[in-house]
């Protein structure tokens, strides 16, 4: 395997097209925005302790974060127990979060307004500029400041949004939190199947460099003619994987400054005709179903998801398997994605310094390394010693996959400031969804989508 320090280019057009890890969503997602989890929220009871102080006198914190399953719940219940050991000035309160993506932030924010949230919580990074823009979480700046706290150690295209000032429209001196980890689009593939079907492996291809378009949808075609159930792509139904499609064919959902729809450019409009036509040619599992168990089931040779995927992928896959980078497209990238979430302060909170200083704590090289252990994340410290660990975590194998994402120009995940990010994303994913299942024609959709989601920009 290779090794390649991470070196991101300087801020380019930083177009959204978010939600996490997860995500998550997706992505996330950075964040997976669509994987479950079965935990409950805390209670209002439990709420309503927010403020008093522990059995020893001390502050006692909540916090709250999405964990995709139960191992992951039980990683954040020991860094939650880890910090809070160390730590003389308060006590912490771990909640795991909610059970999807839009419901898990509409909760909080219900929660916020009824004075039962947690002190600090985590929020996709499409999320930032809609709890900023509605004051429930806090600027962290001037605490900072005060620290001469570095934030350079993150990578820039995160600390672009978190420390973006609306008032000015550029980035200065606020900071409305840490990236807790970050991820990329990678392809998961099932080596059993693909050899199965006489198939080039795309990890060879990929390291010759002919990982296209062409070469990634004759694979596809192959892994289909196997017959049976079996399929030879599937991609989740939300915006981050048709968005990658939409990205290597050098198109983007919004113009260079994010204020207007571009998704009717002849660029993007390549990108979701190079789509459409995989779904068309009957090679993929059908937009909106779930893709991840069919994959999981060994009946798909490729799937799309970002790193939160690999823990369930441990798990559950009874077959050989690995990951390899998107296919390149006719605009010269993969199209990928960079998905991140942030630690916040509930502006409300009794306890800033004490909240500030476990978003600190819930973001060093150490945290972020023992839950990137359990598969989920990468790091969003971008050392060489983050990921030199990174790449020892396997399987999969060739987990520089996920960090050539990283190099290849990923559009980052972001808010939408100058408009509603949750209402650009369902108009944009009702029209994509009835483009993919046969209801509208992409002529039909490029005439039309940009009218369709204008009412997002108010």
């Amino acid at each position: 395997m290779k090794r390649t320090k991470t070196v991101l280019a300087g801020l380019t057009s930083l177009a959204l097209i978010a939600s996490a890890c997860g995500s998550d969503e997706s992505s996330d997602d950075t964040t997976d925005d669509n994987n479950d989890t079965t935990e409950e929220t805390a209670t209002s009871e439990a709420a309503s302790d927010d403020g008093e102080s522990g059995s020893d006198g001390d502050v006692t914190l909540r916090w709250r974060t999405r964990p995709d399953n139960d191992a992951e719940i039980e990683v954040y219940s020991g860094v939650s127990d880890s910090i809070d050991e160390a730590n003389d000035g308060f006590v912490l309160d771990y909640e795991p979060g909610g059970t999807d993506t839009g419901s898990y932030q509409d909760q909080l924010i219900t929660e916020i307004g009824n004075g039962t949230a947690p002190d600090v919580f985590w929020i996709p990074g499409t999320d930032i500029a809609r709890f900023q823009s509605e004051g429930l979480i806090m600027d962290l700046g001037e605490m900072a400041a005060a620290e001469e706290f570095d934030t350079s150690a993150f990578y820039p295209e995160t600390m672009y949004h978190l420390t973006f000032d609306p008032e000015a429209g550029e980035p200065g001196d606020k900071l409305w939190g840490l990236p807790r980890d970050v991820s990329t689009f990678a392809l998961y593939l099932n080596l059993d199947l693909i050899a199965e079907a006489g198939a080039d492996d795309p990890r060879v291809l990929a390291s010759e460099g002919n990982w296209d378009w062409e070469a990634f949808a004759e694979v596809a075609q192959l892994v289909t003619d196997t017959g049976g159930a079996n399929k030879g792509f599937a991609m989740d139904g939300w915006w981050a994987p048709f968005g990658s499609f939409v990205n290597a064919a050098g198109g983007g959902f919004f113009n260079e400054d994010r204020t207007e729809c571009a998704l009717d450019t002849p660029e993007s409009i390549a990108g979701l005709e190079q789509a459409t036509s995989l779904y068309d040619a009957g090679v993929t599992v059908p937009f909106g179903e779930d893709s991840e168990s069919p994959w999981k089931a060994g009946t798909v040779g490729m799937f799309m998801n970002g790193r939160w995927a690999t823990p369930g992928a441990r798990s559950d896959a009874d077959f050989n398997w690995d990951v390899v980078a998107l296919p390149t497209g006719p605009g010269g990238t993969q199209g990928n994605w960079l998905f991140w979430g942030a630690y916040v302060v509930n502006a409300n909170t009794d306890h800033p310094e004490e909240a500030w200083q476990l978003v600190q704590d819930l973001t060093t090289a150490e945290t972020q390394a023992s839950i990137s252990e359990l598969g989920a994340n990468i790091p969003s410290r971008q050392s060489e010693e983050a990921i030199d660990a990174f790449l020892g975590f396997t399987p999969p194998e060739n987990n520089q996959a996920f960090i050539d994402g990283l190099q290849d120009s990923p559009t980052a995940e972001g808010p939408l400031w100058a408009g509603s990010w949750p209402e650009y994303d369902e108009a944009m994913n009702n029209a994509v969804t009835s483009l993919f299942n046969g209801e509208r024609t992409l002529e039909d959709f490029e005439a039309n989508i940009c009218s369709e989601v204008a009412g997002a920009f108010g």
